[in-house]
């Protein structure tokens, strides 16, 4: 038994030479609802005066630019860093060809961890107030990735036996796990959840760092747990015949998150 693969065409619409794919519908829906999202984070603390520790929604309306330039920017410098750099060694100028692919979560989260580090300094913003609304909008944009992915036949699973495997376009004659599917669940869905029933809870947002800490952790190790079904990437594999690159990127992942939720919880509530 297996599930057939859905045949859908990648190309969304297509007006004369012009394409609109669904992985980049996908990185627009992202960016619009996480940003949507965030606005509503910031209005949970709205009755707060503005000279306080807390964010206004113009502060989230204009990071929004800052955010995109880091998730396309550290993305694509992720993915030529910790994936394909004896590739683009050779060839530099295959660097700036995104529509041939290539991006990485890990390097587009360092991307915006920059970009949220430099925003904070110029506008003079409690820098953790930012990063904790950031994090609970960004499982929004994977889970659309995920299911991008999926559309795409890529970064599917390792071979399965289980009743809900399929054939993918790209991995051969062999049935595997949809595994952009349990990332779309796990880092999507259900790290989306977690964290919005997290910032439902004054006493949290009252304390910067813990729901930051909370998604880095969540992240990891939800990655970390679905590496174990995905196909390892063709031109790494495993490393020390074990791990995976994806699982490396998250060990910092979880020690982040868990220095970022004690300082939390040791911090004084803020109001």
């Amino acid at each position: 038994m297996a599930l057939q693969f859905p045949d859908i065409d990648p190309v969304a619409l297509a007006l004369g030479p012009l394409e609109i794919r669904w992985y980049s519908l996908a990185y627009l829906a992202g960016f619009l609802l996480g940003w949507q999202y965030a606005l509503y984070l910031a209005g949970l603390d709205k009755d707060k005066k503005p000279q306080s520790s807390f964010l206004q929604k113009t502060d989230i309306d204009d990071f929004l630019p800052w955010a995109i330039l880091g998730v396309i920017l550290g993305g694509r410098i992720g993915y030529v860093l910790f994936y394909q750099f004896g590739l683009y060694l050779d060839d530099p100028l295959e660097i700036l060809k995104v529509w041939h692919g290539g991006m990485s979560f890990h390097g587009g989260a360092l991307g915006v961890i920059a970009a949220m580090i430099f925003y904070a300094l110029y506008r003079k913003l409690p820098l953790l107030r930012l990063t904790d609304i950031v994090c609970c909008a960004v499982p929004i944009g994977l889970f659309f990735g995920r299911i991008a992915n999926f559309i795409n036949g890529e970064l599917f699973g390792r071979a399965a036996d289980v009743p809900w495997a399929m054939s993918f376009p790209r991995g051969g004659d062999v049935l595997r796990h949809p595994s952009q599917l349990y990332e779309a669940a796990l880092e999507g869905f259900v790290l989306f959840l977690v964290l919005a029933v997290l910032a439902r809870i004054a006493t949290v947002r009252g304390r910067p760092g813990i729901l930051s800490g909370v998604f880095l952790i969540g992240y990891a190790m939800a990655r970390m747990f679905i590496e174990q079904f995905r196909e390892p990437d063709v031109q790494i594999g495993f490393i020390a015949d074990t791990f995976t690159m994806g699982q490396l990127l998250s060990v910092p992942m979880v020690l982040g998150g868990a220095v970022l939720i004690i300082l939390g919880l040791r911090r004084g509530h803020e109001t």
